[in-house]
């Protein structure tokens, strides 16, 4: 005999004005999910997610400029040493994450990647294409497509973000 034992689940997500609260068995729940994810509701409350994010971003580098707060090598490196970030691909995803997200960059040859790490005198990792290739293939970078030089273009992904967080909360 069969134990047919059910899971119960439960998702709610408030944002703004939009409220979506599904509950019952965990397989109802998931279907009736990725029917709201494939409709416009779901995009306009990830839009306003994105809106919101993207002007606490500007919002703290426009207070950092303004500040007079010391210059990028030290910022980056407080980073670094304060989210004990040690290991040299991390390093590199920190310094992506730093240049494109607080400053701005979009552009980013390797040279300026290399500057940021002498800027923090921290020591530069001797094979930067390697430690991008790695960052790569773990999916914690991508490139746009049409993009033509996948290491100056490269963006971090929602796992290189996550990634990010987990090694910042250790």
């Amino acid at each position: 005999m069969e134990s047919s034992e059910s899971q119960e689940a439960r998702i709610y997500i408030r944002v703004g004005d939009i409220e979506i609260d599904l509950s019952g068995e965990q397989q109802e729940v998931d279907g009736h999910l990725m029917k709201i994810m494939e409709g416009e509701e779901w995009s306009t409350a990830l839009a306003k997610i994105r809106s919101k994010r993207d002007s606490a971003i500007s919002a703290a580098i426009e207070a950092a400029k303004n500040s007079g707060l010391p210059n990028r090598g030290s910022a980056f490196k407080t980073l670094i040493d304060s989210c004990k970030i040690t290991k040299k691909p991390d390093r590199v995803l920190a310094a992506i994450h730093y240049l494109k997200d607080v400053e701005g960059v979009n552009d980013l040859p390797p040279r300026v990647i290399m500057d940021l790490f002498s800027d923090a005198e921290l020591e530069p990792p001797k094979n930067l294409s390697l430690y991008l290739n790695r960052l790569f293939e773990k999916k914690f970078l991508s490139v746009p497509s049409g993009s033509s030089e996948k290491n100056r273009n490269a963006n971090l992904t929602s796992e290189g973000r996550a990634h990010l967080d987990k090694l910042s909360k250790k």
